[in-house]
Formats: C-alpha cells, sequence, structure tokens
C-alpha cells in the first residue's frame, strides 16, 4: 500500500494553553483523508476459504515439529513462530514446550549461547523468571565475555534481546551485557561483515530492542528459511490484512461521522494511526471487537483531551465534567452549545460496546464508564485547573498525575471488555486497582511522550511536561532531564516485567495487554518522534 500523506506540521497537545476559548485548527488535518473508505486491494488469487483450508493443512505440519526433537530446536520454534506472529494457532503445543524447556530432560543445546539467551528471554516474555546463572559458562576467569563471541553474531544478538527482559532484581549485571553486545553488534556493522537477513535484525534491535517492537511490525520484518512456516506465515498475513483493511474500512466510516458531527476541528483527526497503536496492542484475530472498541475509545480521548487541554475555558470544563458525572442524555443542557454533540455521541457510543457484549458480559461497562469520568473528573481537570493557575507542579505531582490523564490505565480496561471469556472480575478489579504492571506501563507512554514534546516543542511556553518540571527541581539542562527521564522509562520496563514474572497467572493475559500497549507507545514515540499528534512520523509504518 502506498499513500501520499500530507506532513503535520502543527502543535502538539502542550503547545496552546487550556483555557483560550477562541483556539481553532491546533492540528493539521488528517494525512489519509477517505482512503481507507475507498480503497479497493487487489484480489488475491485464492479465495478466503482455499487459505484458511491451507492454513489447516499447515497447522498439522507444524504440530508434528513440536512432537520431538530437542530443547534447542523446541526453543528455536517458540521463537520463530511468535516472531512470524502466527504462535496464537499453537498455544496448547507451546505451553507444553515452555514445560519442557523450564525443566529440561537434557541439557543438549546450553552450551550454545543462541540457545541460551533465547531460552531466558522467551521464558521472561511468557512470565517465568530464570536465572541469568547459565550466562557464567560463557565468561573467561576475569568475568568478561569470552573473546570468541565477537564472531558469532546472531548469540550476540539474542544475548542482546534476552538482557532487555532485565528485572529488578538482576541489578547492573544485564546493563553490562548490554553495553557489551551493542558495542560488538555496532562494530561488526561498521566493518560491513553482516549479510541480510541478519543485517536487517540487528539494525532493528540496535534501534528498537526484540522484546519492545511490535509483534505486528517484526511479523513483516521477520524471514525464515523453513518452507512449511514461511507458507504458513504469508497464508495468516494475507488473511489478517484482509481483516485489517475491513475493520479500518468500517472505523474510517465512523470515525469520519462522528468528528463531522462533533464538529471540534481543533482537535486531533487521527483514526488511522490509533487503529495502527489499536493492531499493535491487540493482533489476534480473534479480539476483533476488542481491537474496535480500543480504537473507538480512544477517538473520543483524543476529543476529551484535546478539549481540555487546548481549547475549553476552566468553566467549561466544569461543566463537561458535571455532565459526565450525571452520565445522562438530561445533563446535555448544563454543556455550552459546541460540546453537546460530543457528550450525545460519548453516551451512543458507549451504548453500543453495551449492545456488543453478551448478556453475561454485560457488568464490565460498570468498570469502563466508571474510569471513564474519572479520568474527565480527577485527571484532565486538574489539569485545567493548573494551567488556569499557572501553577508549576513538583516532579513528583505532575508524574503522578500525567501518568493517570495519559489514559493509559482507562484504555486497558476498555481492552479487556472486548476480550471474550478470558476475563473475568477479577481481572477487571485487579487492573482498576492500577497494579504495578499497569502503573509502570503508563508512565512509559507518558515519559515517552514527555520526552517527544519537549524535544519536537523546545522553548514553547504551556503546562510543563515531566521533562521541564525535573529540569525546574533538579536545575538541570534539557539533555540532561531527558536522559534521567529515559533512564525512569528503563527502571518501567524493568518493574514491568518483574510484575508478569510473579503475578498470578490467570492475571496474566491482562498484564500482557499492558506489555503489548507499551510496545505500541515504543513504536509511535521511537527516538522522539510523534505518531499521535503528527500522523506523518509513522506513515511508512502504515504503509
Amino acid at each position: 500500500m502506498a499513500v501520499t500523506s500530507a506532513d503535520d506540521a502543527a502543535s502538539s497537545p502542550r503547545m496552546i494553553n487550556a483555557g483560550s476559548a477562541a483556539t481553532r485548527g491546533a492540528f493539521a488535518a488528517s494525512g489519509w483523508g477517505g482512503f481507507f473508505i475507498t480503497h479497493d486491494p487487489p484480489r488475491p488469487q485464492r479465495s478466503e476459504e482455499w487459505m484458511r483450508e491451507r492454513v489447516e493443512e499447515l497447522k498439522g505440519r507444524v504440530r508434528m515439529m513440536f512432537s520431538d526433537g530437542s530443547v534447542a530446536e523446541a526453543v528455536t520454534l517458540m521463537d520463530t513462530l511468535e516472531r512470524l506472529g502466527v504462535d496464537g494457532h499453537f498455544r496448547e503445543e507451546i505451553d507444553s514446550a515452555i514445560s519442557r524447556i523450564v525443566h529440561p530432560d537434557e541439557s543438549a543445546g546450553f552450551d550454545d549461547l543462541l540457545v541460551v539467551a533465547t531460552r531466558s528471554r522467551l521464558l521472561r516474555q511468557h512470565g517465568i523468571w530464570v536465572s541469568t546463572d547459565a550466562l557464567d559458562n560463557f565468561r573467561d576467569g576475569m568475568g568478561n565475555f569470552k573473546a570468541s563471541l565477537s564472531s558469532d553474531p546472531r548469540a550476540l544478538l539474542s544475548l542482546y534481546n534476552a538482557a532487555h527482559m532485565a528485572v529488578p532484581v538482576d541489578g547492573p549485571a544485564l546493563d553490562d551485557v548490554i553495553n557489551f553486545t551493542r558495542h560488538q553488534l555496532e562494530t561488526i556493522v561498521a566493518k560491513g561483515e553482516f549479510r541480510s537477513p541478519l543485517a536487517k535484525q540487528v539494525a532493528r534491535a540496535l534501534d528498537h530492542p526484540l522484546p519492545r517492537f511490535t509483534r505486528l511490525l517484526e511479523t513483516m520484518y521477520y524471514e525464515t528459511h523453513d518452507n512449511t512456516l514461511l507458507e504458513l506465515a504469508r497464508l495468516n498475513s494475507h488473511l489478517m490484512r484482509s481483516l485489517h483493511l475491513r475493520e479500518l474500512k468500517a472505523l474510517s466510516l465512523w470515525w469520519r461521522d462522528l468528528y463531522d458531527a462533533v464538529n471540534l476541528p481543533y482537535t486531533r483527526d487521527r483514526m488511522v494511526e490509533v487503529y495502527f497503536w489499536s493492531c499493535g496492542m491487540i493482533p489476534e484475530e480473534e479480539h476483533s471487537r476488542a481491537r474496535l472498541m480500543f480504537a473507538k475509545t480512544f477517538g473520543l480521548v483524543t476529543f476529551l483531551d484535546d478539549t481540555y487541554d487546548v481549547h475549553a475555558t476552566l468553566e467549561e470544563c466544569r461543566s463537561f465534567t458535571k455532565a459526565m458525572q450525571r452520565w445522562d442524555d438530561s445533563a446535555v443542557s448544563i454543556l455550552p452549545e459546541y460540546l453537546r454533540m460530543l457528550y450525545i455521541k460519548t453516551l451512543s457510543t458507549f451504548k453500543d460496546f453495551e449492545n456488543m457484549l453478551k448478556p453475561h458480559e454485560k457488568y464490565r461497562m460498570s468498570y469502563e464508564k466508571k474510569r471513564y469520568v474519572v479520568i474527565c473528573a480527577e485527571y484532565y481537570m486538574q489539569e485545567a485547573q493548573w494551567s488556569n493557575d499557572k501553577h508549576q507542579p513538583t516532579f513528583k505531582e505532575h508524574e503522578e498525575l500525567s501518568v493517570m490523564s495519559s489514559g493509559l490505565p482507562m484504555l486497558n480496561i476498555v481492552a479487556l471488555m472486548g476480550y471474550g471469556a478470558i476475563v473475568t472480575k477479577k481481572v477487571f478489579e485487579w487492573t482498576c486497582a492500577v497494579p504495578d504492571v499497569v502503573r509502570a506501563g503508563a508512565q512509559i507512554g507518558r515519559f515517552l511522550n514527555d520526552i517527544s514534546s519537549y524535544k519536537v516543542l523546545r522553548g514553547k511556553k504551556d503546562v510543563a511536561s515531566v521533562v521541564e518540571c525535573y529540569m525546574v527541581e533538579k536545575d538541570t539542562t534539557g539533555e540532561e532531564a531527558v536522559a534521567a527521564i529515559a533512564a525512569m522509562t528503563e527502571n518501567s520496563w524493568r518493574t514491568m516485567n518483574q510484575a508478569c514474572m510473579v503475578m498470578d497467572r490467570a492475571l496474566l493475559p491482562a498484564a500482557q495487554l499492558v506489555v503489548n500497549i507499551a510496545r505500541s507507545n515504543e513504536v509511535i514515540y521511537l527516538h522522539g518522534r510523534d505518531g499521535y499528534t503528527f500522523g506523518s512520523h509513522v506513515k511508512d509504518l502504515i504503509c
């Protein structure tokens, strides 16, 4: 798909002071127009029915691959299936393989760094803590990694990726591993000793480590020489692409009608970018409902964020908050005229969500409504008050509030709302309590967002970001503050990794949603870009 997108040249939400009632056109228009509404992709050579039948045949062959082989072969197969994005077809087989590699009956392959590192990463990604002691086998008498490893780029790459599954109890040991492997890989790259596709894998990892890269993009780039796995991945990709285009067309139609109806041209028109975010977070075919609910709620939150942050007066913010707390059609009368349709459409969209839920699932709506109201009544209102009062919050004040106003804890809940039977009341109660993994995931999103805002809008005068609060409180330069916030982001990743390894296994699917949001945020805000505010920043990824 190739699309020409207009470059965004507008401000971020922090650029314009809240309370400026006359502000209009704060953001550039969408660069996509109606492309995904009218887009007619070429017909595939084979029918969808044929492709699905062929997928079933290939799945049978892959299941046979699990039946025999060493631990090393099981590790390699699991890794390949996950990176090709077809692991969802083999959940039972992968669970059995995990049991084998956690407590292997034989040690073959554990003198191979590639196997040891890949096993460590896979188990930790599946919420199973494993010690890094096995790495000691690859150190010399001085405690340094053996010089011979410098000639094994695949093992170095695997070790580099595994080290990014670090947890706080690892201490600085894995920092040393990251520094060592990065230096070795960069040296080999500089010498031009890599061949494709390994060269591309290394370049991606140095730019964005595998555990923090979205499955959606890794699937697009990863290559394998196994013909069965390759054909399965290609067919699966065709089927998923077809589904995504159908979903995006439906969402684009819904969003166009909504955006025109609410008539708030100062807000971001970014449904295509939001859907890209949604696919990175919820890639599985069976979770289409969750993906659509997430994207629609994200769109509604964009209206709220930009209204409270860049346009409404303090009194208008208060009236909208009161209406949200009432959650009743009659409350529209207390709103300024220009916000009435947004309020009506918000209530009707949530009613549509409720109708999408099965009778035994409808209890989920109460959790989402409550968190949606709270984001207005507590978080957006406090930020609007600070802006109105020109209040300079402390770093702690800002971090605690802005992590919640990021909307990510609330969006976790709306994603769960669209899931199937795997989500229970226990899961909702746990998520609503904002446990460590949820808070850490929201910190990652907030810190990356504010680093991006600082880099893009340096010198602009408005509500302070966490970077600017840190600069004032610690009397540092902007570069020093960015480095400090980046270190906090790393700590949040490690906190999130560890939380997934010590929690009740029944909660792990919900926690992995949080991890997936964090991965999507890493892509959206990579190296200081902002693919949410400036759609052109991620245009090439969407195409």
